[in-house]
């Protein structure tokens, strides 16, 4: 029988976390089978891509709901250094909303749509927008569904170009961890330019699984503290990271760990008051090293404040600054990317959810089961300004 996460199968369907605990183990599995399958497609999207990419002024906005435009926000600051391109995060429901304010410029744009399910009614809407708005909008949807609504409009489109991912990147759970993680993946390694990332990927790939195994049940260990607040910092591309790594708490916890997250510069300038002695920070640490000195400064700040009942810095890189405390060491990336980070980083942050969950008595797979919040949104409205339209 298979165990996920420490618990048995048989113990996980009990506890309605079989889904859950699963798909965050099977997440490095998942990524050399996406990394396959992007080599296979590699012809197919660098012939969509090379003349979309050769336009001088050409936007390139990375959208989703949820957990899907937090992969973007992740990912935008890291691709702009990277390939010294304009890349933006703007999500679905800020696109849907206001679209004459996030479409005013008319430039060439490709908009990188995150879909799990492709179903999220301001997914489909957003790429419309940016269709009716824009002269020249061109569409890179990544997506884990062969029958979401998104994949299947993009099929016939020559301006659009849809990557599926394995199929287990699905996600049963009602929280997304294969799905975003393997998305980002992909983004990463697409819009890269000519960066083989098959090696980083293999080396990503085998860290996490240790990370899992070594981690797991220490962190189940903190999961069973008390911690009503929980505060991930992140700078850069690893606060995107924070906003979901506090996403997935509020999620598998229904809302009764008090979850949120900033950056460490910005967390002194006011959002530093909500830490008390029943409050968890994490910070990931930067890899860069002027970043670092940042991010090690308000480590050390928040250690000698000595308020929070914990600080934890999670860091591939080791030095005194961060062992003059509570750490979690990523092994095999001391030499790694912020971007490559993310992905083993991402697994600290869900396993501890999936274990806070678990001793709060909530079911993972359905944290909320009466309904109120559900795993394709539900009861959205869609707008069009067809005045605006006809008038443009």
């Amino acid at each position: 029988m298979n165990h996920y996460l420490g618990y048995s199968e048989q113990e996980l369907e009990s506890l309605k976390g079989f889904w859950t605990a699963k798909e965050i183990e099977q997440q490095p599995n998942c990524w050399l089978k996406t990394n396959a399958i992007l080599t296979e497609c590699d012809a197919a999207i660098r012939e969509f891509l090379a003349p979309v990419l050769a336009q001088p002024d050409l936007r390139i906005i990375m959208t989703g709901a949820g957990t899907s435009a937090f992969a973007g926000r992740a990912l935008a600051p890291l691709l702009s250094e990277k390939i010294e391109r304009r890349v933006e995060a703007i999500a679905t429901t800020d696109i849907v909303s206001n679209p004459t304010q996030y479409f005013a410029e008319d430039v060439p744009t490709l908009l990188v749509s995150f879909a799990r399910s492709g179903n999220s009614p301001e997914s489909v809407a957003s790429v419309e927008l940016g269709n009716q708005h824009l002269t020249n909008c061109y569409h890179l949807v990544l997506t884990c569904n062969a029958d979401g609504q998104l994949y299947k409009n993009s099929l016939n489109d020559e301006k659009s170009l849809s990557v599926l991912l394995p199929k287990e990147t699905n996600d049963q759970s009602f929280a997304m961890t294969s799905s975003f993680s393997s998305m980002m993946l992909s983004a990463l390694s697409i819009l890269g330019e000519k960066i083989d990332y098959t090696k980083a990927i293999e080396n990503i790939s085998h860290c996490s699984e240790a990370v899992i195994k070594e981690f797991n049940v220490k962190i189940s260990d903190i999961a069973s503290h008390d911690f009503e607040r929980v505060i991930y910092l992140g700078s850069g591309g690893l606060q995107g990271l924070a906003q979901e790594s506090a996403l997935k708490l509020l999620e598998l916890t229904a809302g009764k760990v008090v979850a949120t997250f900033d950056s460490p510069l910005g967390f002194r300038h006011g959002p530093k008051s909500i830490v008390d002695p029943k409050t968890l920070i994490v910070v990931f640490i930067s890899n860069d090293p002027h970043t670092r000195k940042y991010d090690l400064d308000l480590l050390a700040e928040l250690r000698r404040d000595n308020i929070a009942g914990q600080v934890i810095a999670v860091t591939a890189q080791l030095d005194e600054r961060v062992t003059d405390g509570h750490y979690w060491h990523v092994p095999m990336m001391d030499k790694a990317t912020d971007a490559e980070l993310l992905f083993p980083y991402i697994i600290f942050a869900q396993i501890y959810s999936f274990h806070r969950a678990l001793a709060l008595g909530n079911t993972p797979d359905n944290p909320c089961p009466t309904g109120e919040v559900n795993r394709v949104v539900q009861g959205v409205s869609i707008y069009y300004s067809y005045d605006y339209l006809n008038n443009k």
